[in-house]
């Protein structure tokens, strides 16, 4: 897998994927096209997807982008839409 790493600084010189992890490519929506990092998730959270904080989506800072496992595919997560703040 190539790419940036969601949560790399811009400024990392290397912000790519890392031996030994597990990654989930993200697919549409504000995050298209950064690696998740998700090493040391169980069955059940990789299952879920996740909400994760980006300042560029619908909701602005504080709000998040919704992303799940893709069906037939789950190493790719397709955008499932943005969502606002999460307690």
């Amino acid at each position: 897998m190539r790419g940036r790493v969601y949560g790399t600084d811009h400024d990392d010189p290397d912000p790519g994927p890392r031996p030994g992890h597990a990654y989930r490519q993200l697919v549409a929506g504000p995050l298209d096209g950064l690696l998740l990092d998700v090493t040391g998730w169980t069955e059940a959270e990789l299952a879920a997807g996740a909400a994760l904080p980006t300042e560029i989506g619908a909701h602005g800072p504080g709000g998040r982008a919704r992303y799940g496992p893709r069906p037939g595919d789950p190493r790719r997560w397709d955008w499932q839409g943005d969502v606002g703040e999460v307690p």
